[in-house]
């Protein structure tokens, strides 16, 4: 089961470079001083790709302990 192992870290890492990428995207978005209505619009588009990261990195997590534990 090593390879679930592997393969849930890549997840995990991956998942959380997405994490990074929306808190990048965010923090520019605010800093560039853009109107209310402007920034609640990116803040919008950008909660369901965080979402779906957040999502990936658990998942991720989760394969590595169930590759752990059937190890």
């Amino acid at each position: 089961m090593e390879w679930l192992i592997w393969l849930g870290a890549a997840l995990s890492v991956l998942g959380l470079a997405g994490l990074l990428w929306c808190i990048v995207k965010v923090w520019r978005a605010r800093r560039s001083g853009m109107d209310d209505e402007a920034l609640r619009a990116v803040v919008h588009g950008i909660v369901p790709l965080n979402m779906g990261a957040l999502m990936l990195s658990v998942l991720g997590l989760m394969m590595v302990i169930l590759g752990i534990f059937l190890g």
